[in-house]
Order: structure tokens, then C-alpha cells, then sequence
């Protein structure tokens, strides 16, 4: 039987992931050793590997092969656009993509006015302001603090993700229109679901039982 990979997103997702992954009866004790300089992780029982990644090469690997299953946040699978399946939403790492600034960029946004929009997510600004708004905007990407372009004048508004606000608040900006929901998602290589598709169904089906108890 071949090994089945997953590329779980560094951090968070990673641990509440492995946290779904242990209550299934998968246990990969080398995970938790904070020391431990191994890449991939094993699981010899299950026939399954894991290994860590930064979020935004997770579709990749998916989407090449070099992953069967990803688990990576809905944000960054907008971002990246990769061919690849989107089979749960695992209910975790929940947030939101919004367009903020301060108060007074409100009409702008209401009289479709060409602005500037600052964003760590550019490909997802750009869907939102051509495709759903109809809006014409020019996009700067950033990949530091974005809340400081607005505070700065660099831009009207910004496209960023929104837990509880506080940073917002506390930099004058407010959250002006939603874009989407986000939470931490499991992705699928279409080789693989087409080749293992009854192994991956079954993680599959577990995982969002899982999701509904917890």
C-alpha cells in the first residue's frame, strides 16, 4: 500500500489539525517534539506521511502531486488560484477577508470611485473589486502591516483578515464591507482523489464527522 501525504500549514492549522488527525487514531509522536529537525513525518500503521509547510506553498504541493492532501486556510487557497479540490470545511481558524480603512472611505467605496487598495492578498482584492463590485481600483501588494497604508495615505483602503478587530480599532480603521468567510480548509490533489479515492474518502468522511461533534 502506498503512502498517502499531507502537507498541513505550518502553526496553528497545523496543531489543530493533527489535534482532528489523533482523535481517527493517527499518531505521529514526533510531531510534538519542539527539538526534532525532521521534515516528514510518519505514520507506519496508516501508511500516511505528513510534513509542514509554509500556508501559502501548501495548494502547490497539492496541486502537483507532491501532496495528496492539504489542510491550509480558505484565505490562501483564493489567494493562490491552484487546481486543486476543496472537500471540508473543518470549522477551525474561523475569520474574515474585509475591505477596512477609516470611516470616511465609506463613499468611496459606495460611489465605485477609483482608489488605491492595499493588500498581503492581491489576487483575492482584485476578484472582489473587478468581478463583484465592478469597481475599478489600482492594487499595491504589501507584505508587512497593512494597516499602516491607509494611516499613511499609501491607500484608501485595505483588503486584510479580520479575527476580532482590535487592531483596526486601535489604528482608527474600521471594516467597511465583507469580502468572505474563511476558516481552515482540507484540499485534495485530482490525481490522487481519482486513484485513492476510497482512502481519501474515508479520511474524508471522518475528518467532517469529527468537524460536526466538535
Amino acid at each position: 500500500m502506498r503512502y498517502l501525504t499531507f502537507a498541513l500549514a505550518k502553526g496553528r492549522l497545523a496543531k489543530k489539525s493533527m489535534e482532528l488527525f489523533e482523535q481517527m487514531g493517527i499518531h505521529v509522536e514526533e510531531m510534538h517534539d519542539p527539538k526534532t529537525r525532521k521534515l516528514i513525518f510518519t505514520d507506519e500503521e496508516h501508511h500516511l506521511k505528513f510534513f509542514l509547510a509554509k500556508a501559502s506553498d501548501v495548494p502547490t504541493y497539492v496541486e502537483y502531486g507532491a501532496a495528496d492532501i492539504g489542510v491550509v486556510g480558505k484565505d490562501t487557497i483564493l489567494e493562490e488560484g491552484r487546481n486543486i479540490y476543496e472537500v471540508v470545511d473543518l470549522g477551525f481558524g474561523k475569520c474574515r477577508m474585509c475591505v477596512c480603512g477609516p470611516e470616511s472611505a465609506r463613499e468611496l467605496l459606495n460611489h465605485h470611485e477609483m482608489i488605491r487598495v492595499a493588500s498581503k492578498y492581491p489576487n483575492i482584492a482584485k476578484d472582489y473589486f473587478y468581478n463583484k463590485k465592478h469597481q475599478t481600483v489600482e492594487i499595491i501588494k504589501l507584505n508587512g502591516s497593512v494597516e499602516l497604508a491607509p494611516i499613511v495615505n499609501l491607500s484608501e483602503v485595505i483588503v486584510d483578515i479580520v479575527e476580532t478587530g482590535s487592531t483596526l480599532r486601535e489604528n482608527g480603521l474600521t471594516v467597511l464591507e465583507e469580502v468572505c468567510p474563511l476558516s481552515a480548509r482540507v484540499v485534495v490533489n485530482q490525481v490522487s482523489m481519482k486513484m485513492e479515492n476510497e482512502r481519501i474518502t474515508s479520511i474524508i468522511h471522518a475528518l467532517s464527522d469529527l468537524c460536526k461533534d466538535n
